[in-house]
């Protein structure tokens, strides 16, 4: 059902960027990858080294580089219908 909700969401990015944008409402998607959360104070130290493997960064993302990365979505007024990754090139795969 996750995969189902979050791909819907990221498909109605942009056709609801399009009808409402002429009201200046913009549609931006944020796609947060692994970060340090309280949730996350509960997680083994096995499976937290075993996620920042899965990643190039080899760390998760720290609230505050979360914070700016909103703070510029926000600060920029052109920015419309589009979805963007702050995951620390975890997309890649990286082995």
């Amino acid at each position: 059902m996750y995969s189902i909700t979050k791909g819907a969401i990221l498909g109605l990015t942009l056709p609801m960027a399009r009808d409402l944008g002429r009201f200046n409402i913009r549609v931006v998607t944020l796609v947060p990858g692994i970060f340090e959360t309280p949730v996350g104070s509960n997680i083994s130290p096995k499976v937290i080294e075993a996620m920042n493997k899965m990643t190039p960064m080899g760390r998760p993302g720290h609230p505050k580089e979360f914070a700016l990365f909103v703070e510029s979505v926000i600060r920029n007024s052109y920015l419309n219908g589009t979805n963007l990754r702050l995951d620390g090139a975890i997309k890649l795969g990286y082995m």
